[in-house]
């Protein structure tokens, strides 16, 4: 039977990490067959690994398939060629067959020349200026009829991540999600990490923030104080949140109480659903946050602290949201952009308790951004170990338990 065929490369740490495992299984699985050309092996952990690799299909079709699949995986079609480009052909909409990039460092070859894709983000396009020759992703919201984007496969190269030399947690594949696995260890390991980074932040580092993306089961489970201490202990420096995190924040300052229920008596107050819309209001009224914390009418929780340490706060609202507060952003785009803006400096992700917050943080970092995503629903993470990447560690607890903990190494006293 007649078969196309195409040479590929793989390059890199692709044994220790199971790049070429993967990568040979993917061949296999969608009905390919390949030939080891070339496989030399790095003698030690520094050295580097190179394959080269015929793959075989029954049909052009599958074969493209087969080579858009491992992609991702750093494998590069050995016959150089620039990549095509053709221009968007109205704002807003991409030209068909626009490559679609993944979360991994990328690059993209202009005039014989590899060239870095900056921004690199899951899900968007990328936009050449072939003039600089430089490349950039860009979301389809953001693109304008004329600009230059990068079609099909060809010219497009992905670099896999490497196994991290820390001997920490984020080292080992662990994206396995179960509600049954110790956490402990997990957790310490996490704590050294935010630890160094905050050294590294008070230092002038980059890449050196460490951002939370939270929701309202942090107040509504008690891990508030928690939550609270780590900011102002220096912890945390980006908080991405909702109206509802902030709002019943605020609420347990005013009135002891989230979402109506006390949280020191343990039971539900008498007109106590209306506490969390009394907030809203008298937050409005102030005119801000920020205005309502200097002026002392809030004075301990989250959004306290925030203030007071110069967090960067990005608060993206929903259609369910009620006022909302002042600052809470309710246009999803520029939520978006916001978000994204403040993802450049970010050296470890949390995502604690908030389902869309996750899902959305974790679509804009890049794969080399540890992630750890908590939450009681095992689906949450599961999602964010879908993802991929070494980085990710999924852990199934309450967010109360796990803020507690993670404080708790850092040197809160109980």
């Amino acid at each position: 039977m007649t078969q196309v065929q195409e040479t590929i490369v793989l390059r890199g740490h692709i044994i220790d990490s199971l790049i070429l495992a993967k990568v040979l299984d993917l061949i296999l699985m969608m009905g390919g067959s390949f030939d080891l050309d070339q496989v030399e092996i790095g003698r030690t952990r520094e050295d580097q690994s190179h394959a080269r690799i015929v793959v075989r299909a029954p049909t052009l079709a599958t074969l493209n398939h087969i080579l858009h699949a491992i992609q991702p995986h750093g494998a590069v079609v050995e016959r150089d060629s620039d990549c095509v480009l053709q221009p968007a052909p109205a704002d807003g909409v991409f030209p068909d067959g626009f490559y679609s990039t993944t979360h991994l460092p990328t690059e993209v070859r202009l005039n014989e020349t590899w060239v870095d894709v900056q921004g690199v983000e899951m899900d968007l396009g990328i936009r050449v200026d072939s003039q600089r020759l430089t490349a950039r992703t860009v979301p389809m919201a953001d693109v304008r009829g004329g600009d230059l984007i990068v079609t099909g496969q060809t010219g497009v190269r992905v670099m896999p991540l490497q196994r991290p030399r820390e001997r920490d947690v984020f080292a080992f594949m662990e994206s396995k999600v179960s509600a049954e696995r110790p956490h402990g260890h997990i957790i310490a390991d996490i704590a050294g990490r935010m630890r160094a980074l905050r050294d590294e932040h008070r230092a002038g580092g980059g890449r050196s923030k460490v951002l939370l993306a939270g929701g309202p089961a942090i107040i509504h489970a008690g891990g508030r104080d928690a939550l609270a201490w780590l900011i102002e202990e220096g912890f945390i420096q980006v908080l991405f949140c909702g109206n509802a995190l902030a709002a019943h924040d605020m609420e347990a300052d005013l009135y002891g109480t989230s979402l109506g229920y006390a949280m020191k008596a343990g039971h539900a107050v008498p007109h106590g659903h209306a506490h969390h819309l009394r907030t809203i209001n008298r937050i409005r009224a102030i005119g801000s946050i920020r205005a309502a914390v200097e002026s002392g009418v809030i004075n301990s929780g989250i959004m306290a602290a925030c203030v007071r340490t110069g967090v960067q706060v990005v608060m993206a609202g929903t259609i369910r949201d009620d006022g909302p507060l002042p600052g809470v952003i309710t246009d999803s785009m520029q939520a978006q952009a916001a978000m994204r803006e403040a993802i450049p400096a970010v050296g470890l992700a949390l995502l604690v308790a908030s389902t869309l917050h996750a899902v959305a943080t974790g679509n804009l970092l890049p794969a080399a951004v540890p992630t750890v995503c908590v939450d009681i629903n095992a689906s949450v993470p599961t999602k964010l170990a879908d993802r991929g990447s070494f980085q990710a560690v999924g852990l199934v607890m309450d967010a109360a338990s796990f803020l507690g903990e993670l404080s708790r190494h850092l040197g809160r006293s109980a």
